[in-house]
């Protein structure tokens, strides 16, 4: 079993996250988050991130403004015509 320190499971949260790590390390590292608060509170910010970006960069278009910036992407990008 690998025993993993704060330093070294920062440097495989990411793949960790992901779920690429070889089984042995990845329990490990479950491990390790299950009993170390401070990377427990690291783990769940990282997983939390993608959810608060969307939240803060949420926004509605009045619909004029969609529908004239839909117009414009139509007339300039090829690709953008069939939608």
């Amino acid at each position: 079993m690998n025993e993993i320190a704060c330093v070294s499971g920062v440097e495989l949260l990411i793949d960790y996250l992901e779920g690429v790590l070889p089984a042995d390390l990845h329990a490990a590292l479950d491990a390790h988050v299950a009993g170390c608060a401070r990377c427990a509170a690291f783990v769940a910010s990282y997983r939390e991130t993608p959810r608060i970006l969307r939240e803060a960069t949420a926004a509605t278009l009045p619909a004029e403004l969609e529908a004239s910036l839909k117009a414009f992407l139509r007339a300039r990008t090829p690709a953008f015509k069939s939608s």
